[in-house]
């Protein structure tokens, strides 16, 4: 199913955050119907930084056309900024869409932006932001690729100021709407309290970070359409390695931590190597030895 298929269908739609094409594969095979190219999580993963505005477009629209090459579930993309002015902005969704991309969101932080979950953000206006979205929606060639608008405006303005710029970027034409970090329950109720019915919301479950967590059920009962993990699963990865790595230090072997991880034929088996190599035989050269032109 399309993304904005599943969407229609009224199921909330959970999409865990992957960063390549392993965790994208991970993502599909555990059943999930959509996955979250997070712009977070490549930072994490391919540079080991922080969530700081170091990731550059053409570096994200890499990660997305190996991700899509290895899937067939939808994929939402983080932009970010859009990586520049409105014109910007259309280069990457344009690249975004070739390489797959079933929806893009877009966020009205100024230039360099930050996990929005960390604290001292700063915006970019209201109109800039309209300028963007419109700039967006007129560059994709498909209405079925969606486009995104996140205000991390409740952490620089207030939640007031968030429903405004929100109200704004839904009469620019935003497909889902995305209200970053709210900081309470009531404020995580507030969103669909004002927006149900008018547009598909997103919501961002981050643990330890400044919204408090609920599961997809709960958030689907409040009103949202989309429930994101954007990093979770760096985070889970990060702890098991840590495990593994103590563990392999102390006992100078992986026997200890044996039971916990794939063995070599389990991982070729979760990757499809045996089927890659069945393929592959169709080509060999012993095929077309005799073959006339």
């Amino acid at each position: 199913m399309t993304l904005r298929q599943q969407i229609a269908a009224g199921t909330i739609v959970q999409a865990p955050g992957c960063y390549d094409g392993l965790s994208a594969l991970l993502i599909e095979q555990a059943g999930f119907t959509c996955a979250y190219l997070s712009g977070a999580a490549i930072a994490y993963t391919r540079f080991g930084r922080s969530d700081v505005g170091l990731v550059s477009m053409s570096e994200v629209a890499d990660t997305l056309a190996l991700v899509t090459d290895r899937v067939g579930i939808p994929v939402i993309v983080d932009a970010d900024t859009g990586f520049g002015n409105a014109l910007n902005v259309q280069r990457t969704v344009r690249s975004f869409e070739r390489a797959g991309a079933s929806a893009v969101q877009l966020e009205d932080q100024s230039t360099p932006k930050r996990c929005g979950h960390l604290a001292g953000k700063s915006l970019i206006s209201a109109g800039e932001m309209v300028g963007k979205l419109k700039a967006a929606l007129d560059a994709r060639r498909s209405t079925a690729t969606l486009i995104i608008a996140r205000t991390d405006a409740i952490a620089v303005e207030g939640l007031d100021a968030a429903i405004e710029r929100a109200e704004r970027f839904i009469e620019a034409g935003a497909d889902i709407l995305f209200v970053e970090a709210p900081q309470s329950d009531a404020q995580l109720a507030a969103i669909p309290a004002r927006f149900r019915g008018r547009v598909p919301l997103l919501a961002n479950m981050v643990e330890g970070g400044k919204t408090p967590v609920h599961s997809a059920a709960q958030l689907q009962d409040m009103g949202y359409t989309i429930v994101i993990f954007a990093a979770g699963l760096t985070r889970a990865f990060a702890h098991m390695a840590q495990e593994y790595l103590h563990s392999l230090r102390r006992a100078g072997s992986t026997a200890p931590f044996r039971n916990r991880m794939l063995d070599f034929d389990g991982l070729n088996a979760v990757i499809g190597t045996p089927d890659l190599l069945a393929r592959g035989k169709r080509y060999d050269a012993g095929n077309f030895s005799g073959t006339k032109r």
